[in-house]
């Protein structure tokens, strides 16, 4: 470390000299004469291994000390400690040559060394501070009090610019981890944004809108509903082509932010439809309101350089509190009144009434109807074969839910069985189908018969439970009975599904995947299932014979199924064609109307009894020794 010397009188020099002169060199004539009187071979004094390596730099006058200091900055070789004597005439005096050394290096430890001053401590302090920089020595000095003041000022010296460094870069990784901060932030709030907003206008989509609307039904307002459709877009699309298109969108986006009522939202749903949404004190003000927006985009517009004539078809909702507000239905039911505007015309707006949602009416009826169904009697199974591939042996039967009403006749289970899964009448149903189809089981031979469980009976609490308690009160073995269950069903929490499946399978129940192939299926997903088969959607087999696409669907789920060791069944078998189609592919299983309809409890038990279909050009007679069909092992 660089110390420096200031002082007028060259024998201080020469003191400092010494005081800093190496242990070794200073004690090594002594320690020969001592070895030389007393026969001492011992070593010399080793010198201090932690004291500093000080390199002195000498200067007679203040000035000289102050170009030292400003060339050992420029160098990047600083003076840890400067001892400084307070009068050197004629040139400057210690306090101003301590003044200018600390005006250019703010971390040197300075050292006033003087017998006499015509300054005070405090004096030179307040002129060449900080305190904490600037010491006090008194002449004469003894060397230890010299070295050890150098020892301890260049110890600090060094100590505090490894923490000025330390400080340096920890304050760069603070300005860093600062700045990916904010960079994080604003990518997050770009994220975001995407995320709720729709890239060609700006708006809010479709997301940012449900989102909205579902806060605004909590609250007890009167809000209005709005679905904002153009007319005639596809036209313009058409002819000025899409880039005009995207331009009408934006303007006619920008008209309706412009004409909202005070605090609406206006959203851009997707296409050229708009969603907007906004308080209201009744129907008659939310019309008027609707109908001034639509007058706003009914104006002439400037497209690209083109003139386009702008039109809108609105349909209308208006909310109150207390009402059912599912968001979902709010949407729906302003479609409706749209698609009631552009019926009647276009360029009109239309409010909601409950004539234009048939259906809320049958809706309203089914859950009236199905809630006494089983108490009337109303409700039957009807059960369709499912043959073996070779000898069309019937190995099982699906059961089939009817309901016969006596108001309305007969109900599709398309139409019945969604809004009986929206409430927990499914649950009511379900338990009635299983049992009844359990007492029907005991009179076939041999057969097994197929149960459709939707996603929400799946999901019951202790599913697992309810079946083995309801077949072991049958008397039923678990192997006769399959599980029918949609891809919705186990996608939709796969862990908790494949415990489920898993548990069906040790207690002896058949699992089959129906209408595999129209949803969420992949090949890692239905070898982490425990399966028995998988039902082939009848949409790919009524498409076999047209579109090259479901032929090679077919084809490929049946090869998946025979690759896991799973039996494949075909559903919506019709024609002859579709059954040598399906043979030469290698399907196992088979069932439509083609072998039969769905048949009732009398007309089932005979034909389990008969226990092959014969098909007249295919297969005259059974084989007498058929083929063992045991369902969906193949």
């Amino acid at each position: 470390m660089r110390i420096l010397i200031v002082d007028d009188e060259p024998a201080m020099h020469d003191s400092y000299r010494r005081s800093f002169a190496p242990v070794a060199a200073a004690t090594g004539l002594l320690d020969a004469m001592a070895a030389e009187l007393f026969g001492d071979d011992g070593d010399a004094t080793a010198p201090d291994e932690t004291a500093p390596d000080f390199t002195l730099t000498h200067c007679m006058q203040g000035l000289d000390a102050v170009a030292a200091v400003e060339a050992a900055i420029r160098d990047g070789d600083p003076f840890a400690v400067a001892f400084i004597d307070v009068r050197m005439p004629p040139g400057i005096d210690g306090k101003e040559t301590a003044v200018r050394i600390r005006a250019l290096d703010p971390n040197i430890n300075l050292v006033i060394v003087t017998g006499y001053s015509d300054f005070s401590p405090v004096e030179i302090s307040k002129a060449a501070g900080p305190a904490d920089k600037i010491f006090y020595i008194a002449k004469p000095f003894e060397v230890a009090e010299v070295t050890q003041m150098a020892s301890a000022l260049a110890h600090r010296w060094q100590g505090d610019r490894e923490l000025a460094e330390a400080r340096e870069v920890l304050a760069a990784q603070v300005v860093q981890l600062q700045e990916q901060g904010h960079e994080l932030a604003a990518n997050e709030s770009r994220a975001i944004h995407m995320a709720n907003h729709d890239s060609l206008t700006e708006a809010p989509n479709r997301l940012a809108f449900r989102r909205a609307l579902t806060d605004r039904a909590r609250t007890d307002s009167r809000f209005a509903v709005a679905m904002v459709d153009l007319d005639r877009f596809k036209l313009v699309n058409d002819t000025l082509g899409h880039l005009a298109g995207d331009e009408l969108i934006r303007k006619i986006c920008s008209v309706l932010q412009a004409n909202v009522p005070a605090g609406g939202m206006v959203a851009r749903l997707g296409g050229d439809e708009f969603g907007l949404m906004f308080d209201t004190p009744g129907v008659q003000a939310a019309e008027m309101d609707c109908t001034r927006v639509l007058k706003a985009c009914s104006g002439t517009f400037k497209v690209l350089g083109n003139t386009v004539q702008g039109g809108a078809s609105i349909g209308l909702i208006v909310t109150e509190a207390g009402e059912s507000r599912d968001p979902t239905d709010l949407m729906r039911r302003a479609d409706l009144a749209l698609n009631d505007a552009k019926r009647d015309g276009r360029g009109v707006v239309r409010v909601f009434d409950e004539s234009m949602d048939e259906n809320i009416r049958l809706r309203r009826a089914i859950e009236g109807g199905l809630s006494q169904a089983i108490a009337k009697g109303e409700l039957s199974l009807v059960y369709q074969p499912i043959v073996g591939r070779e000898a069309f042996e019937v190995v099982g039967f699906e059961a089939l839910l009817r309901w016969n009403t006596e108001d309305h006749g007969p109900i599709s289970p398309a139409v019945f069985i969604p809004i009986a899964e929206e409430s927990n009448l499914i649950h009511e149903l379900g338990d009635w189908v299983l049992a009844e189809s359990l007492k029907v089981l005991a009179e076939w031979p041999g057969q097994y018969v197929s149960v459709n469980f939707s996603p929400r009976q799946f999901r019951r609490h202790n599913f697992v439970g309810r079946l083995v308690e309801s077949v072991q009160h049958a008397g039923i073995d678990p192997r006769r009975v399959q599980i029918e269950i949609t891809e919705t069903a186990i996608f939709d929490d796969a862990d908790r599904a494949a415990d489920t499946l898993y548990k069906l399978r040790q207690m002896g129940f058949r699992i089959a995947l129906d209408d595999f192939g129209t949803g969420y299926s992949s090949l890692y997903n239905i070898r982490k299932f425990a399966l028995d088969c998988l039902k082939i959607d009848r949409s790919f087999i009524d498409g076999m014979g047209r579109e090259r696409e479901s032929a090679a669907i077919v084809h490929s789920i049946i090869h998946l199924g025979r690759a896991l060791g799973l039996g494949v069944v075909a559903e919506g078998v019709e024609t002859e064609t579709q059954l040598q189609a399906l043979r030469v592919a290698g399907c196992s299983h088979m069932q439509g109307y083609f072998f039969s309809r769905p048949v009732a409890q009398e007309r089932a038990k005979e034909i389990a009894e008969a226990r092959f279909i014969a098909v007249p050009g295919v297969l005259d007679v059974a084989p007498d020794i058929p083929e063992p069909g045991n369902g969906t092992h193949g």
